[in-house]
């Protein structure tokens, strides 16, 4: 059991961070061609929707410049939380080769030791990339901002950031139990991301409510942007609960994954 402080371990994931930076920043070039591959990409994704654009005049009864802002809040919420997570995925691999039981012998958290094991900083392409879409949205939209309105673009990043890494930890909890079963998790979360670029409302019912309020996807963008956008599709209170249903859904994941870690018996039982 780790008897470090939650002081020490967010100390020992900021070293462990400056780290992977640091040794990252050493191939310039190649962190270049990574980071730039990463953004023709991933506007590849954007260019799909465009292209829908040009054969219907709404997408769900959202505009284009509405459905990139929407784009732009969740691609760069996931983004974020690609860099700072999306390597749990390959938690079937250490924990086949025995590293995750060398984790358990150390005094700090495991989720903090694994998290901490990589920062992709070659995946700022996609941030860029979603940045630029949202730039665009917000200066063509020609919306009427307040400071709350401001406050809760950045806090819906945030949150869409928290409900992915919620999502990741969680798929990566079936790991211990099913190994190998990383690309099922995919679907989850790579699709995930392609979920939340789009209104919730093109999809069918049972769909919307399952990635509305059990997976809670729909509060990654599509409802805060509902009420930035000044759309009255569903009830305002669904619009601004996204911060508290992320930190929920985040603590959850934390729980499941220490119940998990406990319940681990090691590649050699």
């Amino acid at each position: 059991m780790s008897t470090t402080t939650p002081r020490s371990n967010l100390t020992l994931y900021r070293h462990l961070i400056q780290a992977r930076i640091r040794s990252q920043l050493q191939y310039r070039t190649s962190l270049l061609i990574d980071s730039i591959g990463a953004f023709c990409l991933t506007f590849i994704d954007f260019l799909v929707i465009l292209a829908l654009f040009r054969h219907f005049p709404r997408l769900g009864g959202w505009s284009v410049r509405e459905v990139a802002f929407l784009y732009g809040i969740a691609g760069l919420g996931f983004s974020v939380c690609d860099m700072i997570v999306g390597h749990i995925e390959g938690l079937g691999d250490m924990i086949r080769s025995g590293q995750f039981d060398a984790i358990l012998i150390r005094p700090a958290g495991t989720l903090l030791q694994v998290v901490g094991a990589d920062f992709a900083l070659r995946r700022f392409g996609k941030a860029l990339q979603s940045m630029i879409v949202l730039i665009y949205a917000i200066a063509t939209l020609h919306l009427q901002w307040n400071a709350f309105k401001v406050v809760l673009t950045i806090l819906s990043v945030a949150s869409g950031a928290a409900i992915f890494g919620a999502v990741f930890i969680l798929t990566a909890c079936t790991q211990f139990v099913v190994l190998g079963s990383g690309e099922v998790a995919n679907a989850f979360t790579y699709g995930g991301n392609q979920f939340t670029s789009y209104p919730l409302s093109i999809y069918s019912k049972w769909l919307r409510r399952i990635f509305a309020y059990v997976i809670p996807l729909g509060f990654v963008a599509y409802f805060p942007a509902e009420y930035i956008l000044g759309r009255s599709d569903d009830a305002q209170w669904v619009q601004l609960v996204g911060p508290g249903v992320a930190a929920a859904f985040l603590a959850l994941s934390v729980g499941v994954w220490t119940f998990a870690v406990r319940s681990y018996r090691s590649t050699g039982s």
